[in-house]
């Protein structure tokens, strides 16, 4: 099968190899997957840039945890999936080294998800890591209905669809943004109010925008770099909920002034949230794909030979929606 590796970590362009590997076979309670798309993630360009030092220590590692594509065939014991079968997959290249930049992943059962009809291949690439991480971040800490949610960053891959789920939970939704398009689009998700957090003092325009009452909750892009101004913000026994602090990634936090609001600080990686979390979460993505329920964003997909373009976008920032990978091309 064609496939994408690196075997030592570095720039895209010098670690990214690409050529034939022995088509892999499913064991018990396996499924192999033929992948019509893989995404490209910020945590799977961290990965190959070395951000997990022992990640090579068995081998070569194929990137990307999400994907999605068709069943080719099952390992015994497998009983919800079939051959044919339309599916989109994560955590493939999570405590494992064979990711979804390959024309196949083998995968256990539990990772792979029927992917209804109405939802592309495309799309199904996207659902893994934002879409769960979102999902996540909006319901851990129970029903949004009727609270305010203040959701930064709306415009990103999570956050978009963080925007969404709150919205359509009936929570009353702002949005942070930093241009007319990236608003439009918050707006769009279902935010009733979008500020621009480059603008010095954000806080009281996101007050403002909420009728000058603090949030209960706050699902934040860069905990650390916006902290200070989330504390202006958000409401006594608020919760904070983040799943990123690229910018500041060792935060120091106001420890008493936090614990005298009585905050909560949820911090979400989808890969090691609970499983019943991770089934929720597929629950709901099911049932908003068959219904039409959440919009999805593709920026760009590349060929497989173009693999290092692809991990160089993710690299430059600003990219809004999902980046993917065509595993046959």
């Amino acid at each position: 099968m064609k496939a994408a590796w690196f075997e030592s970590f570095g720039d895209a362009r010098d670690v990214l190899s690409l050529g034939e590997l022995e088509l892999p076979h499913p064991g018990r309670s396996e499924v192999l997957v033929k992948l019509e798309a893989s995404a490209v993630n910020p945590s799977d360009v961290k990965k190959r840039a070395g951000s997990m030092p022992d990640l090579l220590a068995d081998g070569r590692v194929i990137p990307h945890s999400d994907g999605a594509g068709v069943v080719e065939a099952v390992g015994d014991g497998v009983t919800s999936l079939s051959p044919g079968q339309r599916v989109w997959v994560y955590q493939a290249q999570h405590g494992r080294r064979l990711g979804t930049a390959a024309e196949c992943v083998c995968l256990e059962e539990r990772r792979v998800v029927p992917l209804p009809d109405q939802a592309s291949f495309e799309v199904g690439a996207c659902l893994g890591i934002p879409a769960m991480t979102a999902h996540r971040c909006v319901f851990a800490d129970g029903p949004v209905s009727e609270k305010s949610v203040l959701v930064t960053g709306g415009a990103g891959r999570v956050g978009y669809y963080a925007t969404q789920w709150a919205a359509a939970a009936g929570a009353r939704v702002t949005a942070t943004a930093s241009n007319g398009d990236d608003e439009k689009a918050c707006l769009q998700a279902g935010a009733r109010a979008v500020v621009n957090h480059r603008e010095k003092e954000w806080a009281a325009a996101a007050l403002a925008a909420n009728d000058g009452r603090k949030f209960d909750r706050v699902i934040d892009v860069e905990f650390g770099k916006n902290l200070d101004q989330v504390l202006e913000l958000i409401g006594v026994s608020g919760t904070i909920a983040t799943y990123s602090s690229s910018q500041d990634m060792q935060p120091v936090i106001p420890f008493y002034r936090m614990m005298f609001m009585d905050l909560t600080v949820r911090l979400v990686i989808v890969y090691d949230m609970p499983e019943r979390a991770k089934r929720e979460a597929i629950s709901d993505i099911t049932d908003a794909l068959e219904s039409n329920r959440l919009t999805h964003r593709v920026t760009r997909v590349f060929p497989l030979s173009e693999i290092a373009s692809a991990h160089e976008l993710i690299e430059q920032g600003g990219v809004r929606g999902c980046v993917l990978v065509n595993p046959a091309g």
